[in-house]
């Protein structure tokens, strides 16, 4: 028989905010721990990026999102797919095998919007390129093109407009005002559906997801809820608020825990919950959206004991909390130091199945299924690749982590442009001896750096970095953050 999967991907939420993972954490987040206690807790488990769009390709690809067409950044709210016609994804595989598959949530991965007529090209401030949309017509290459039979959620981030909901391939209304909030809670001025309340986003989701389960009766199933939450808008519910004991940010995480746990009874009252694969993961590091000061007055830190935070190629920016719960396969209470990435789902879920993926699907994509019995006897992956927000790489084997720019890559000291005269192009860091990135070793270990570069330049040319015949990467080879390639 099948398992059920339940996916749960939280948006910009740091390891330090787990009370499970972290015992300095000053937000108590029981469903978060309750999970946990009937599984396993991954202590070294990492998105392939700092920020949203790209590890949510890999996630649901098995895919480095540097191999997409895009290089650094994020997609908007008005921009195309950016998942490929024709590459499978893991609702695709599972749909093929026999599942129910549905997505709840933030999407973030492009799609195409009706259009009345020319339209307009959109800036990175997510404020253009909706000028020319019909919110009448149907979207195109949308989540039912990619694997999903059932969708409903939002195009991107609850801080980007348009702010409308779209079920299935219909947005539920259309725009009739324009919404804007400058504050903690902050979002884009944009279009608004009559419908569309932001402090609802988060509840109207939980509820239907909690509604899937429950229709839930003879096939496997696959429910992808990817929260738009605890990112900005920060806006935690009435009854959440004051909560946590720190601020709206760790109020918020209070009610992301909140919807864990409606999800997990709504599994245990269907009878689903012995029979079901339940993940709980982040999709990058938190936002310093957070205040992180004010937290950390409060001794609270959210990146743990890790560097930086979102959008660096820093620790912290892509180690993230991982929990998974499989009550027939996963003893309670276990954890695993291995190195895993975001990008393993769908060779694990094929190793779960016993599918044979082609050599032109899930091309970074390792099987976790040995760590998930507890029976690995060797690191799961040969290495791992992160990415920062501005396309700067970092490869991880063993101890070693190369990070192939000078600075955070991202949005912390020392910025792009803004490293000190003199600093070395590279860092090098054995994260054994020093997992907070401080002491760079890159001039004591030339052997490591020239060994690690060689690896991640076979991985980009040969297209994967899993056995397999090489594949092309989708865009040019060479772009600007790879000009270390010789």
């Amino acid at each position: 028989m099948k398992p059920n999967l339940v996916y749960i991907l939280a948006d910009d939420m740091g390891y330090g905010d787990l009370s499970c993972l972290s015992s300095e954490s000053k937000i108590r987040t029981t469903h978060l721990d309750r999970l946990r206690a009937g599984g396993m807790a991954f202590t070294d488990a990492h998105s392939t990026s700092a920020v949203c769009t790209p590890s949510r390709y890999s996630l649901l690809t098995g895919r480095y999102n540097w191999r997409s067409t895009l290089k650094s950044g994020v997609t908007w709210g008005y921009s195309e797919a950016l998942i490929e016609e024709g590459r499978l994804t893991v609702g695709e595989m599972l749909r093929r095998e026999g599942y129910r598959t549905a997505c709840f949530g933030k999407w973030h991965l492009g799609w195409t919007w009706g259009r009345a007529g020319r339209a307009e090209r959109e800036t990175e401030g997510g404020g253009s390129g909706g000028e020319d949309v019909d919110f009448s017509k149907p979207i195109t290459n949308g989540p039912t093109t990619r694997g999903f039979d059932h969708f409903f959620g939002i195009a991107a981030s609850l801080d980007m407009p348009p702010y409308v909901y779209v079920e299935d391939d219909r947005p539920t209304a259309e725009p009739d005002h324009v919404t804007a909030d400058k504050g903690m809670a902050f979002w884009r001025e944009g279009p608004t559906a009559p419908d569309f309340v932001h402090e609802e986003v988060l509840p109207t989701l939980t509820e239907r997801a909690v509604r899937f389960i429950g229709e839930q009766k003879d096939a496997p199933f696959f429910l992808y809820l990817p929260l738009a939450a605890p990112h900005t808008p920060i806006l935690p519910t009435p009854e959440f608020r004051g909560q946590s004991g720190t601020n709206d940010y760790g109020d918020f995480c209070l009610q992301v825990d909140d919807t864990v746990g409606q999800v997990m009874d709504a599994l245990e009252e269907n009878g689903l919950t012995e029979h079901t694969i339940v993940i709980f993961a982040a999709d990058n590091g938190c936002s310093p959206r957070a205040d992180f000061t004010h937290l950390a007055s409060l001794g609270h830190r959210p990146s743990y004991h890790f560097r930086g935070h979102k959008a660096d190629i820093y620790e912290g920016g892509h180690r993230i909390p991982h929990l998974v719960r499989w009550p027939e396969e996963i003893p309670a209470g276990s954890t695993c130091d291995e190195t895993v990435c975001l990008v393993d789902l769908m060779a694990t879920l094929a190793d779960v199945l016993g599918v044979e993926l082609a050599d032109d699907s899930a091309e970074d994509s390792s099987s976790l299924l040995p760590a998930w019995r507890g029976e690995a006897d060797g690191p799961l992956r040969e290495a791992t690749v992160h990415h920062s927000v501005n396309g700067s790489f970092s490869i991880r084997q063993g101890k070693w982590k190369l990070e192939l720019c000078p600075g955070s890559g991202g949005w912390s000291y020392p910025k792009p442009g803004d490293e000190p005269v003199g600093v070395p192009p590279f860092q090098l860091y054995d994260l054994d001896a020093d997992v907070s990135e401080r002491v760079n070793v890159l001039e004591k270990h030339s052997e490591v750096v020239d060994s690690l570069t060689a690896l991640l330049t076979m991985y980009v040319k040969d297209g994967r970095s899993t056995d397999g015949a090489p594949q092309p990467n989708t865009g040019p080879l060479r772009w600007p953050q790879l000009e270390w390639m010789r």
